[in-house]
């Protein structure tokens, strides 16, 4: 990656130098097909004029391409020389004039990591597919460009590709003209677009399956608008494509957005790619947005897996405004697309579809990425300081998207939700395809609401870390409430190496405070666990008394933060706690419960809570919980305490009581529900006994039946992962699972099978095809690294600590940013959870002061994540003593 950077100084600087007035962009992309001659890479050919205009002739500045070569530069007119003008990064350009012409013709290179313009073959057909990601700073590896946020331009695109390929960009395709002596190519012009960053451009081409349809409204002003809308995937996956639940999301969500913001969609077409190999969740290119494919899905799934779906295609809709309309200046303003994007996700996911429950699984899901990432060392505030694009890479992070729409939420509930909008519709309206800071949208929220914005940005947007917020209360001799207060903790976290965020923050909260009590109401269970009195208040400072609830009856269960106002963790007085050791199953609010099992996940996280603690409450209360959504983070928790925070001796008995009790709930669960799917994919992960094992074997050679249970494609890996990492499915039995599902998907899971065999060999074969080549495509690096890390392979992991510390820093020089996060990330040595592998962290970076920013910041979140899990484990020890 040397050379490759882009700092926020260097940015502005040109920022104040040059205003792009458009590009032109010609992609010649043949060479994708047949056979590659020749040395080097396999390139396409890109020529990119671009016309801007300078403030202060005879300056000097640069574009920026990433490519092999470049054919040739000509500036006004003149033709430089590639050689002295391009380093590999970026192009020199000298005694620039007040307007401006750039030709750049280079040989840019197809991508195998998902970054750039990405190739990939379908091992099923051979056809191949070609797909762009760029955000932050890629477009650079497909054509030259000036690469920040704030140089927005027109483009217009022109595509060449083999004959019969369906070829899309941002906006509509104009004309298509034959290419080629023999006609095997044709070339498809593209309207230009609205100003738009060069990171949200966009092109995918290939032989893809596409489906159509069309979105109308009448606007305010009696006029019509007509949205043509496209979905499209491989050819492979095409009979598993349900594009008309797509589109029935998309539209649900173009109404709501359009009934809220008051501002139309803005870029003409909207077509969603379904991508093979994609990094990212999706990517909100205005009018070409990608998705990774595996949200087509090619086995039966939970409910929730449907509503996470829906919930990206909406975050990424409401990206054509936040973040596409109106863009931030630089990355430092990230939240003000992402945690917008994130936070109008859930709302509009509440208000506009099927998937009512949404809140639910925000304060369950979403919330706890936030709540991990703020107290990690490299914790930032939501507003961050974004130094160059390496930074720019690692912020897309749990604070930048939950954090920050869990503070948005909270702000919602402070100003008020017409304030909120209107202060949204304003800001569209104000800065339309422009570039905003913080500033902008503090103006136009403190005009709606008429809040002292100043103050709340800088207690939410402007320090890190989050508050705890505990409930105090005494009573009388009747057993009624004298005093109810919430106490706040401040927002400590263990800041960075470089530069400490700043700690005893306490914030102003709009929070809920709930109490309740077992009784049976009509219509209720008996024995119920109810909500009986509420209050929302504002806590501010250490402690706030709540006089409203003064003299109620004394509760089982004070909830603080019920109804998920605002962002916090919530903590339990001692009788709370032991209301829900006994009776958590019995909260009959699904959020409420989510809210109690959040709370407790972030007690056995900091170590207040005994790993054995959390798992005998998921064993025995998982089962009363309704939301599918909730069900399957309870399970991924639960292997999180086992394999992290269970005290190493005890983690055999404990896995074999989750094992036993995720059976027994397997075989309880109503036949072909998807809590009967959720318990079968939770039991092969901890399934260890032989007679287990043998379940597992038995499900997937149909000896063995489970009454509803559709053992599927996509389930039978899931069973063979396990018993690959348990040593009972060998090499042959893997091929012959690949021979069933011969398919793109089923060669990723056949990686991570073979790498997940408990032997030396493998796990060498494993370590130099991740570290020491970079033959393997980004996916099936992926999957190396999930086979070639598990639990229960301590011992044959144990030799790759100490080679991790002494290959990491050429990782991170040789390989792309996208790879060397993978590899840096994925193969820490966290199997090894002993203080050994810690005091090797902390020599590495004591050792290291000058190693890249990003590539430290990576190492010391891994290592806080193992120094919390040893603290877990000391509490887990502690409490079996």
């Amino acid at each position: 990656m040397p050379g490759e950077n882009l700092t926020r100084d260097e940015a502005r600087e040109r920022a104040k130098l040059l205003a792009v007035e458009g590009y032109e962009v010609a992609l010649d992309l043949r060479s994708a097909v047949g056979e590659h001659t020749g040395s080097g890479p396999r390139a396409f050919r890109s020529t990119t004029t671009i016309r801007f205009r300078c403030a202060e002739p005879g300056a000097a500045t640069f574009a920026d391409l990433l490519a092999p070569s470049v054919t040739s530069v000509r500036l006004n007119g003149r033709e430089l020389d590639p050689a002295a003008v391009f380093d590999g990064s970026r192009i020199a350009l000298e005694g620039l004039a007040a307007e401006n012409e750039l030709v750049v013709d280079a040989r840019c290179a197809y991508s195998r990591t998902g970054e750039g313009l990405h190739r990939f073959v379908d091992p099923e057909d051979g056809e191949v597919y070609l797909y762009t990601q760029y955000e932050p700073a890629d477009a650079r590896r497909v054509f030259a460009n000036f690469e920040q946020p704030d140089l927005k331009a027109p483009f217009t695109f022109s595509v060449t590709a083999p004959e019969g390929w369906t070829v899309l960009s941002n906006g509509a395709v104009d004309r298509v003209v034959p290419s080629g002596a023999d006609d095997t190519a044709a070339t498809s012009h593209f309207v230009t677009t609205q100003p738009i960053s060069t990171y949200i451009t966009a092109v995918v081409a290939g032989p893809y399956h596409y489906v159509s349809d069309r979105y109308r409204r009448t606007l305010p002003d009696g006029s019509a608008l007509e949205i043509p809308l496209g979905a499209l995937c491989r050819k492979g996956l095409a009979k598993h494509f349900d594009a008309d639940d797509i589109f029935t999301v998309t539209k649900q969500g173009l109404d709501f957005f359009h009934d809220h913001f008051d501002y139309p969609y803005p870029f003409g077409k909207y077509d969603q790619a379904f991508v093979p190999e994609y990094n990212l969740g999706a990517m909100e290119n205005p009018g070409c947005v990608t998705f990774r494919e595996e949200f087509i899905f090619r086995g039966k799934v939970t409910q929730a897996s449907y509503e996470g779906r829906a919930n990206v295609i909406l975050h990424e809709m409401a990206h054509m405004w936040f973040g596409d309309l109106v863009t931030m200046e630089w990355w430092d303003d990230l939240w003000l697309k992402e945690s917008f994007a994130d936070f109008m996700g859930a709302f509009s996911l509440v208000g506009a579809t099927r998937f009512t429950d949404g809140w639910i699984t925000f304060a369950n899901r979403r919330k706890a990425w936030a709540y991990r990432a703020d107290q990690l060392p490299s914790t930032h505030p939501i507003t961050a300081d974004i130094r160059d694009l390496e930074d720019a890479k690692l912020n897309f992070d749990g604070i930048t998207y939950a954090k920050g729409a869990s503070v948005l939420k909270q702000l919602v509930a402070y100003v008020g939700q017409d304030a909120f909008l209107e202060g949204a519709r304003r800001y569209f309206k104000r800065h339309a395809y422009g570039n905003t800071r913080l500033s902008d949208l503090l103006s136009v929220l403190g005009e709606t609401s008429g809040r002292d914005m100043t103050t709340w940005s800088r207690a939410w947007l402007e320090t890190a870390g989050v508050n705890a917020l505990t409930p105090h209360a005494t009573y009388d001799a009747e057993g009624h409430i004298t005093e109810l207060a919430v106490v706040q903790e401040a927002a400590e976290s263990a800041g960075s190496d470089d530069a400490a965020p700043p700690r005893g923050t306490l914030r102003p909260h709009r929070v809920a405070v709930g109490l309740y009590r077992k009784e049976a109401p009509a219509g209720e269970r008996p024995g119920a666990l109810v909500r009986y009195a509420r209050a929302e208040v504002d806590v501010d400072g250490p402690r706030t008394v709540i006089p409203e609830l003064t003299g109620a009856a004394r509760p089982d269960l004070i909830l603080v933060n019920d109804d998920d106002l605002t962002y916090c963790k919530i903590r339990f007085d001692e009788g709370s706690l032991d209301t829900l050791r006994e009776h958590l199953g019995e909260l009959t609010d699904p959020l409420a419960r989510a809210l109690s099992w959040s709370a407790l996940w972030n007690l056995t996280r900091d170590a207040l809570l005994p790993a054995r603690d959390y798992l005998e409450l998921v064993r025995r209360f998982a089962r009363a919980e309704s939301d599918i959504g909730v069900l399957q983070m309870l399970q991924a928790w639960a292997l999180s305490a086992l394999h992290h925070y269970s005290a190493p001796d005890a983690r055999e008995a404990a896995a074999a009581r989750l094992a036993e009790g995720a059976l027994s709930e397997l075989r309880l669960a109503e036949p072909g529900s998807g809590h009967q799917l959720a318990w079968a994919r939770f039991f092969a992960q901890v399934a260890v006994a032989d007679t287990e094992l043998r379940l597992l074997r038995g499900l997937l050679d149909g000896t063995a039946r489970i009454d509803g249970l559709d053992v599927d494609q996509e389930l039978r890996w899931t069973f063979l992962a396990a018993l690959a990492s348990s040593g009972q499915a060998d090499e042959a039995l893997i091929a012959a699972e690949l021979a069933r599902d011969d398919t793109a998907s089923g060669k990723r899971h056949q990686v991570r099978c073979l790498a997940a065999r408990p032997s030396a060999a493998v796990k060498a074969e494993a370590w130099d095809a991740v570290v020491e080549s970079d033959r393997l495509s980004n996916a099936l690096v992926e999957a190396t690294i999930s086979g070639f890390d598990q639990p229960g392979q301590r011992d044959l992991l144990a030799p790759y600590a100490p080679r991790y510390f002494e290959v990491i820093e050429r990782v991170w020089q040789e390989r792309s940013i996208e790879i060397g996060m993978g590899i840096v990330r994925g193969l820490f040595p966290a199997a090894q959870d002993d203080a050994r592998t810690l005091d090797a962290a902390d020599a590495w970076l004591d050792g290291h002061p000058d190693a890249a920013p990003a590539l430290r910041r990576l190492v010391l979140e891994a290592r806080d994540d193992l120094a919390r899990a040893l603290r877990g484990q000391e509490c887990d020890a502690r409490a079996a003593s």
